[in-house]
């Protein structure tokens, strides 16, 4: 069911993880001068720095740097030290492309061109757009059963998997959301929440394809799959918040339940005779096809579009024909159970 969620977790826990590795950049002694320099004088070339000027005691002349650029730039909340490394960062690899020499990586990423304090603005406009799709595939599924299809006597919809769906729909688009902050900018708490965002939509996406594709409707059976699955994902997003942010451990657990999830939808998708079933094999080998964007990293074109942003833009296709694959399940549920209630 959510394949090309599954992509975007393993992703996105990708990227992160190399973050924390020691990048060629980073090490290249022009650039660490070239960061020492600005420290100390608060420029780079003839770019120079507010934030970057203290006093002889530490402290940043005519009060808190945030105050000296414009409201629409306050809040990034960059410092002296971030905004050195960008800008020798930028500095580096134009010398590095007059040599003919090809971009590497700073601290774990690219070199990306910020856009009013953006980190990486297509990533942002390419998680915003997943974030409308994820909106519009919510609300048109939300249409359909309250007040396309037949309803129930209690006016309850025929569908039985109608509130799971809901809240996989939250569920989504407060992941892209974060995404979105993210890329934006990336700070220790940011990272968390995209983190557990991500993590507890694929946890409740194993819990929705089990139910799904074993058809568990009673609602005593529900309660005995999903409080184990919870109670797990919840602990290990609290592990990650409040104990250790461990990249290994956290990739083992999401590629454990992506794997397990995609593994039922596939063996489903094969057996079931469901009339859009086609659907859910293009998410999945769609999905999967992505996944390589990331596996072939490589840098970004004009400084703004790399191989994550690419994997981006190839989900929103893949969440229009998966809300389009869960609109014809829910007409299919509902006639088949309209004509046994005749």
């Amino acid at each position: 069911m959510a394949q090309c969620r599954l992509i975007m977790f393993f992703a996105s826990f990708w990227w992160i993880a190399v973050v924390v590795n020691a990048s060629a950049g980073d090490a290249d002694p022009i650039y660490k001068a070239c960061v020492e320099q600005c420290e100390k004088t608060g420029c780079v070339g003839e770019n120079c720095f507010q934030h970057c000027k203290f006093s002889s005691d530490g402290v940043p002349i005519d009060g808190p740097w945030f105050l000296q650029e414009p409201l629409y730039q306050r809040w990034k909340q960059w410092d002296c030290h971030t905004d050195c490394r960008y800008h020798c960062m930028l500095d580096r690899e134009e010398e590095r492309e007059k040599l003919g020499y090809k971009p590497v990586k700073y601290h774990g990423k690219w070199p990306f061109k910020r856009v009013y304090g953006i980190q990486e603005p297509v990533s942002v406009a390419l998680s915003a757009l997943n974030l409308a799709m994820q909106f519009h595939g919510w609300v048109s599924f939300f249409i359909l059963v309250n007040y396309k299809l037949p309803l129930r006597p209690n006016r309850r919809t025929y569908y039985e998997y109608t509130g799971l769906l809901h809240l996989y729909g939250l569920l989504a688009m407060n992941c892209w959301l974060w995404s979105a902050v993210f890329h934006s900018r990336d700070v220790e708490l940011t990272e968390k929440l995209d983190c557990s965002s991500a993590v507890a939509l694929l946890g409740f996406s194993l819990i929705l394809a089990i139910m799904r594709a074993f058809n568990v409707r009673d609602e005593a059976a529900r309660v005995m799959i999903a409080a184990p699955l919870i109670a797990f994902v919840t602990t290990h997003i609290l592990y990650l918040n409040f104990y250790q942010l461990d990249y290994g451990l956290n990739m083992k657990v999401c590629l454990g339940m992506g794997l397990a999830q995609l593994l039922i939808w596939a063996v489903w998708a094969g057996v079931t005779r469901h009339p859009a079933r086609w659907k859910l094999w293009v998410v999945a080998v769609g999905g999967g096809l992505a996944m390589l964007l990331d596996i072939y990293d490589f840098p970004p074109y004009w400084k703004f579009v790399d191989a994550h942003a690419l994997w981006h833009a190839t989900a929103i296709p893949l969440t229009f024909l998966w809300w389009s694959f869960i609109r014809d399940d829910a007409e299919f549920r509902t006639t088949t159970l309209v004509k046994k209630a005749k």
